[in-house]
């Protein structure tokens, strides 16, 4: 009998594994071939304290010394650029992310492609790293073994029964038996609570598309920030000599290996070129991923209201990531008993009792 069956090896079930690992035996069960094969492998993979409901940011900050001892962060800085025609916007993002303003001529100076005939305005803070999100997957998944955690890859789950000593799971060929069962499955995370006979709680699943571009005139790009557009209607970030540009766009769909929608991504790329002098000429790739949510956009992290022994690790919605250290460390705590040092307010916001 295992005590915490988790479906999902993407950082959400990776992190709840090492951290749960430390309270009992814990297998993984990993649909795909590796683990974080959907979303988790394909973030934009920066860190950003700020970024994020108020319940996210506290996740985050909560976080940053567990990447930092671990040498996942590396500088990036971030900068918001725009123009009058979305002054509120601008505003709103510069208060909301505690960024400094910047005069053009300085932002040029970080971001030589600028075109000033159109960025009337830029801020700036450095406190935003880039993060090696492979090494925070192994990390994870090295604590979890460490600590006896078994991860079975290729383990698609096909059915759930609910038992009288708590969880029986198929994957294939291979039957599983767990007191607890902890739903990390991201975009999945309702198709496995019906499965289970749980009542769904309404997350949804949304698009986001990447391209990756040659340098921009051939500029050494490894020094610039992230770049967004006002509203988070565009980001560009620099990627191992290149460029990643997204439209950052959130396009309601259904759970299933992710890809890129042609014209949203031609659109996205038209919003950047519009705020830079070098034109984009080629793709290097491109891919999507899905940003998965519950209702109110905060994370769902503990047992369900009706059925303690299932318990939700859900709704990351892209901030899975940064947060992960700390999210995981609160279900551990709720799980335990333990007290979190996580504000009472805070806690109550991630709860799966918030829906009732």
């Amino acid at each position: 009998m295992i005590d915490f069956l988790i479906i999902g090896g993407g950082v959400a079930g990776a992190s709840a594994t090492a951290r749960l690992s430390t309270l009992g035996s814990v297998v993984l069960l990993e649909g795909e071939d590796a683990l974080a094969y959907h979303t988790s492998g394909r973030s934009a993979a920066l860190f950003e304290r700020n970024y994020g409901k108020p319940s996210t940011v506290a996740l985050n900050s909560a976080s940053h010394a567990f990447h930092d001892a671990q040498g996942i962060l590396s500088p990036r800085g971030l900068m918001l650029v725009g123009s009058q025609d979305m002054a509120d916007e601008f505003a709103d993002d510069q208060k909301n992310m505690h960024l400094d303003s910047l005069t053009i001529q300085e932002a040029k100076d970080m971001v030589p492609i600028l075109n000033d005939t159109v960025v009337d305005r830029a801020a700036f803070h450095t406190s935003a790293w880039d993060m090696d999100t492979d090494k925070l997957i192994q990390t994870f998944a090295r604590m979890a073994r460490e600590n006896g955690a078994i991860i079975h890859t290729k383990a698609q789950v096909d059915g759930i029964t609910k038992t009288d000593s708590g969880w029986a799971v198929s994957a294939g060929t291979n039957d599983f038996a767990a007191r607890n069962l902890v739903n990390a499955a991201g975009a999945w995370v309702d198709q496995i609570a019906e499965l289970a006979g749980v009542a769904p709680l309404g997350f949804t699943p949304l698009r986001r598309s990447m391209a990756r571009i040659p340098a921009p005139g051939g500029h050494d790009v490894s020094g610039w920030p992230m770049i967004f557009g006002p509203g988070e209607d565009w980001y560009a970030k620099p990627d191992a000599g290149a460029l990643l540009v997204s439209p950052a766009e959130e396009d309601l769909t259904t759970p299933h290996d992710a890809y890129t929608d042609d014209m949203v991504l031609a659109e996205g790329l038209a919003r950047y070129e519009a705020h830079v002098t070098e034109p984009v000429t080629r793709l290097l790739s491109s891919w999507a991923g899905l940003r998965t949510f519950a209702p109110d956009r905060s994370l769902v992290l503990g047992p369900d209201v009706r059925d303690p022994s299932f318990i939700w690790c859900a709704g990351q919605g892209g901030y899975g990531m940064q947060s992960a250290p700390a999210a995981s460390q609160l279900l551990a705590d709720l799980v335990s008993g333990a007290a979190s040092e996580l504000g009472r307010d805070i806690v109550a916001a991630l709860s799966p009792q918030r829906f009732g």
